[in-house]
């Protein structure tokens, strides 16, 4: 298939990388030229296990290439992928500035049908958004291509991205039109291990995934934490209670191992869009609010015992 990766971040990168692998023929766009300059001669701008190999075998083949010219990649592509950054805004939600501008563009450019898929993470009601933005576009051209939205979560882990994309325990799609996804199931069937490993839901439901994916990691992160300072206090080892409790399949080893707390690009501005996205439809995410209160009181008392040493 022919697929256009707006965005070469982490999740553009390793996405269009591993879709040329697999026989597709990729464009990446990214408006950063020297980036872009860089990718064309083997230089990434971030560093994963077995990417640079990927990029540099898929250019020879020319089933990947890259440009600064999303119109390039409009006419060209079937399928355009958003996978551009979601930065944290100043009141906790998710910044769609980005996403938002991507979709405009699509509509001032697009020359015939296509698939939009949200990749980035994003909030429920983007596609709408999403939607709406190309649409205004098309309008304003007075245009009557037509076009579906879908959302395409990702779960890739710093150190496996390329593993966990080439072999993913799931695939989350979200679609509100059957052709669009019997699309995206042909798509991604040369990564399809298990029957189940596909999975098929409303757009709605395939934006919520990501954040509630998240969220659950960082609730064990916090429970294990709040465990720790108990630990503390009546004298037992954290690491055994760790043990005890991860032994239990249902709970598991991952994620339960007690230290500052949470941080990095994902799980802060997660938990706080979701938060954020909760309060806009009148609802108070009482344990998700305890576990950003949690991670922030975890990191204020290691502070102090740095200082007390």
């Amino acid at each position: 298939m022919k697929i256009a990766m707006v965005g070469t971040g982490y999740v553009g990168l390793v996405t269009g990388t591993c879709f040329s692998e697999m026989g597709n023929d990729v464009i990446c766009v990214d408006v950063d030229a020297k980036k872009i300059a860089k990718l064309e001669n083997g230089i990434l701008p971030i560093y994963e296990p077995g990417l640079a190999d990927l990029v540099r075998t898929n250019v020879e083949k020319k089933s990947l290439r890259f440009t600064t010219e999303i119109q390039e990649a409009l006419d060209r592509s079937e399928i355009i992928f958003i996978a551009v950054g979601t930065p944290m805004g100043e009141d906790g939600s998710a910044d769609l500035q980005y996403v938002l501008g991507v979709a405009h563009e699509i509509g001032q450019g697009m020359t015939h049908p296509l698939i939009v898929v949200d990749k980035s993470t994003v909030p429920v009601g983007t596609a709408d958004k999403v939607r709406a933005a190309v649409q205004e576009e098309l309008d304003k051209r007075g245009s009557d291509l037509s076009f579906d939205v879908v959302s395409n979560p990702e779960f890739l882990k710093e150190g496996t991205a390329c593993d966990d994309f080439l072999k993913p325990d799931r695939i989350v799609v979200g679609a509100d039109d059957e052709s669009a996804m019997q699309v995206m199931q042909e798509l991604y069937r040369p990564f399809i291990l298990s029957d189940d490993a596909f999975i098929a839901m409303d757009i709605k439901s395939a934006e919520l995934t990501k954040y509630a994916a998240n969220a659950m990691l960082a609730t064990k992160i916090s429970f294990i934490n709040e465990i720790s300072n108990i630990c503390e206090r009546v004298g037992a080892d954290v690491n055994k209670v760790r043990k005890g409790i991860g032994s239990d399949h249902r709970i598991g080893y991952k994620f339960i191992y007690p230290g500052c707390g949470y941080g990095g690009s994902c799980f802060p501005k997660d938990v706080q869009a979701l938060i954020r996205t909760g309060k806009e439809f009148g609802y108070d995410a009482q344990i998700l609010t305890a576990v950003e209160d949690v991670n922030a009181r975890q990191k204020m008392v290691l502070v102090e015992k740095v200082v007390r040493q």
